[in-house]
């Protein structure tokens, strides 16, 4: 094709496309709507039909681009994930997500990095990994939590903030182990607290200027009807968002979605009015274009139809992994925090499903060559991450549904 830029439209067009009618299914069955998106990129891919290798799109190279629009979503969902946060919600569950978020994010790690370093993974992949299913998408329990009408209980609040602490220790954790694995001064004790130290730096100046002075400049720039008028706000706030994301990673050696998270965090601080209208027009474009793509590109770059069925018992084992790291660790952690043993169950199989951050997570080790594409490590965190997100909605269901029934029981004796 004479102008591939054409090619693109067309296969924007497509992904687009089949991604909304494939969320659309998705919900209408009862799962969240990135697992429709995934479950199409991997019917567009490699796995099935390999669509950006057919017809009209054949010879275009259109990979690149759309890794690069990916990208961007990536960026931008973890923008709005930090403009949704309310700081004062950490307060209400007090030592439950704490501890709860801490273990769950690090039982994952200690328990898969081992796993892979005996079946002969260097050590990057392994903490890699370890990382990766560190993750917890909350919205995907929270969703059914909200279906049953146990959202607003105290294990919903501590699902909520422990999903919170447990994502941005996650994220740093990701940021850390890049740029361990990409630093070219090698990873002794000099070069780990220089990394470290940098982080540390540029996280504390970003942080206190993205809550204490960028809310003031939006404040400021809504008060002048010159300036916020016809979606300057949103303009503005997307200007600090790639910033963000860049200087994260230039400045302060951390992954650019600890950026874009900071930025979304700190304009969470905004007049209600003013944070709405970031927030509104941000999902517009996340979730109308730039996400849908970034899903859909990772089911692109996934060709499970080459995943050798003798590294099935692998995949399965680090699924194990996965579901039991999250149910102990945050589980514990919320036995520590005041929780009963039922509630702490509750907050831990809540956190099982690793959606939407763990595919960004996992994506990352594909972009910084941690991950190779044709591994079977690869394809196993893929099929991981895709059921656990399968599993969650109903063991959460399982799991409330058993104590509700347990509480009538109880409450019939006493009556009795």
């Amino acid at each position: 094709m004479e102008n591939p830029v054409i090619a693109l439209f067309l296969a924007l067009a497509i992904i687009i496309f089949a991604s909304r009618i494939a969320g659309t299914v998705a919900r209408q069955l009862g799962q969240p709507r990135v697992l429709g998106e995934l479950i199409v990129g991997v019917v567009l891919g490699p796995t099935f039909l390999n669509f950006l290798h057919r017809g009209v799109l054949e010879g275009a190279h259109l990979e690149e681009t759309i890794k690069e629009l990916a990208e961007l979503g990536v960026l931008i969902l973890m923008f709005i994930v930090g403009l949704e946060v309310h700081l004062e919600e950490l307060a209400k569950v007090g030592l439950v997500a704490i501890f709860a978020g801490v273990m769950g994010a690090i039982a994952p790690v200690l328990l898969a990095a081992p796993m892979l370093l005996a079946a002969n993974y260097s050590w990057e992949p392994a903490l890699f990994a370890g990382v990766t299913l560190a993750a917890t998408s909350v919205s995907i329990s929270a969703q059914v939590l909200l279906e049953l009408g146990f959202l607003r209980t105290k294990e919903g609040s501590a699902l909520l903030a422990t999903a919170l602490i447990d994502d941005v220790l996650a994220i740093l954790l990701v940021s850390l182990t890049i740029a361990i694995t990409g630093s070219e001064g090698g990873t002794d004790a000099g070069a780990l607290l220089s990394i470290v130290g940098r982080m540390a730096v540029y996280l504390g100046g970003a942080g206190l200027i993205a809550w204490f002075i960028l809310p003031r400049i939006m404040d400021w720039i809504a008060s002048f009807p010159h300036l916020s008028q016809s979606y300057g706000l949103p303009a503005f706030a997307l200007v600090v968002m790639l910033f963000y994301g860049w200087s994260a990673e230039e400045l302060g050696g951390v992954a650019a979605i600890t950026g874009t998270f900071l930025a979304g965090l700190g304009l969470s601080n905004t007049r209600d009015y003013v944070n709405n209208e970031i927030e509104e027009s941000m999902s517009y474009i996340a979730y109308a274009f730039l996400v849908p793509v970034f899903f859909v590109n990772v089911g692109l770059q996934t060709d499970l139809g080459n995943f050798p069925l003798n590294a099935l018992p692998f995949a399965l084992a680090l699924l194990v992994v996965a579901v039991i790291s999250k149910i102990g660790g945050a589980g514990l952690g919320a036995i520590l925090g005041g929780f009963d043993r039922r509630e702490s169950l509750r907050v831990g199989v809540c956190m099982i499903s690793r959606g939407e951050v763990g595919l960004i997570i996992a994506s990352l080790g594909i972009s910084t060559g941690i991950f190779e594409t044709d591994d079977k490590l690869f394809a196993s965190l893929f099929l991981v991450i895709l059921l656990t997100t399968v599993m969650t909605p109903p063991l959460v269901r399982l799991v409330f549904q058993q104590k509700d029934n347990l509480s009538e029981t109880q409450r019939a004796q006493g009556s009795a």
